[in-house]
């Protein structure tokens, strides 16, 4: 059964893009076009995103090849863990790609972004290269923590993770978001967690404090419908996630739009900036289990998989529209393709091979700038090494 959440966005949200964009040869292409998006459902704002969003060519043909390459490398991640090649814990994005893109495009690097396990779309769109997190995952040296930190721990310049503890990085993104007010920054920080994660009493009291000191905070549930094999309705006595905040504004987006994940998350950026913290709800899907050991189907049909993948999957959807807008051609998209497809492969290939990291590496980078002779004990008193 589908969550109530999903069933209330709409499927239908496509209304094209200006006339002009529609009646052009389809050999060519426009500069850009407008397209509608889903409405917000609103709590305590008067007014917010707007219901139409321009996307220039050059975005759209980003924001196509950013979640392509998403998608494609969770993919990939989920063959190396079958073949052995990826251990531990592995947590995978496919049907979320558009929140992750469409936040990143609304915020810039000097803005925080701080997250749950199911981190690795949001490490390559925080600045990692497909290599970093692929050889993360491998636990190689050239991983973006050196292999250290595996699937739920990559880290790059504000970009704090990672979190393997349900609902912890919540409170961490507030006190985040106190620095940047501490030394008066003009950025905010996105926390964000899923619906599992939702009814943590550590997120009410984060809640409690960011509004006291207005923080510039945006708190946002990626509400996939499912809290590892357990639907929002069963979990949650109100699943209206984006009223959660109380005293603190929020509304529910359309988590499938890209466009609608944007423009929301602009003005929700404007907003923490000036009124202090915003909750958004992102209504998505994951197509996988929870993680790698869970089938992700004795909880629901493998019907409202396909259904989902058919209907409201964010790639195919964006591509559909992109192309009746004419603002890309079919074989600009295929050569996106392949070379995603090329550097996908190319990565995975040197994941494999890379070396890892040396035993005495184990011990570096606990503190910042230890002093020389600073040593780190090891599994019994008589082990001392020193730590870089």
């Amino acid at each position: 059964m589908f969550s109530l959440t999903l069933r209330q966005i709409s499927r239908n949200s496509f209304v094209g893009a200006n006339v002009s964009a529609f009646n052009v040869s389809k050999y060519s292409t426009v500069p850009e076009a407008t397209l509608d998006i889903q409405k917000c459902t609103l709590h305590k704002l008067e007014h917010g995103p707007p219901t139409q969003a321009t996307v220039t060519r050059e975005d759209a043909i980003r924001f196509y090849r950013d979640m392509r390459t998403v998608r494609r490398m969770e993919t990939m991640a989920g063959n190396l863990y079958k073949a052995k090649q990826i251990r531990g814990f592995c947590h995978l994005y496919s049907g979320q790609e558009a929140c992750c893109v469409g936040m990143e495009a609304a915020i810039t690097r000097d803005d925080a972004v701080i997250t749950a396990y199911r981190a690795h779309g949001w490490t390559y769109v925080r600045g990692i290269s497909v290599l970093g997190v692929l050889a993360e995952l491998t636990g190689r040296a050239s991983g973006c923590a050196k292999g250290k930190g595996g699937s739920m721990h990559m880290y790059t310049k504000n970009f704090y993770g990672g979190n393997g503890i349900v609902g912890a990085q919540v409170p961490l993104g507030a006190g985040i978001a106190f620095g940047l007010k501490y030394e008066n920054k003009p950025n905010i920080c996105v926390t964000l967690y899923g619906d599992g994660a939702a009814n943590q009493g550590q997120l009410f009291e984060a809640y409690n404090m960011a509004k006291l000191w207005n923080l510039p905070c945006v708190f946002v549930c990626e509400n996939n419908g499912y809290g590892m094999g357990t639907s929002v309705e069963r979990a949650s006595a109100s699943t209206d996630y984006y009223t959660r905040g109380d005293y603190i504004p929020g509304m529910r987006i359309d988590g499938m739009d890209v466009l609608a994940v944007r423009e929301a998350t602009k003005f929700a950026r404007e907003y923490a900036l000036n009124n202090g913290p915003i909750l958004i709800e992102a209504a998505t899907y994951r197509y996988h289990g929870h993680s790698m050991s869970d089938p992700g189907t004795s909880y629901r049909a493998r019907e409202e998989i396909k259904e989902m993948r058919e209907t409201r999957d964010p790639i195919t959807v964006f591509r559909r529209k992109i192309l009746e807008c004419n603002l890309v051609t079919p074989e600009e998209l295929k050569k996106v393709d392949i070379e995603v497809d090329k550097e996908i492969d190319k990565a995975a290939d040197q994941a494999k091979k890379d070396p890892e990291i040396p035993l005495g590496e184990l011990y570096n980078n606990i503190y910042i700038h230890p002093d020389p002779d600073y040593t780190v004990r090891g599994c019994d008193p008589s082990i001392r090494v020193i730590s870089h």
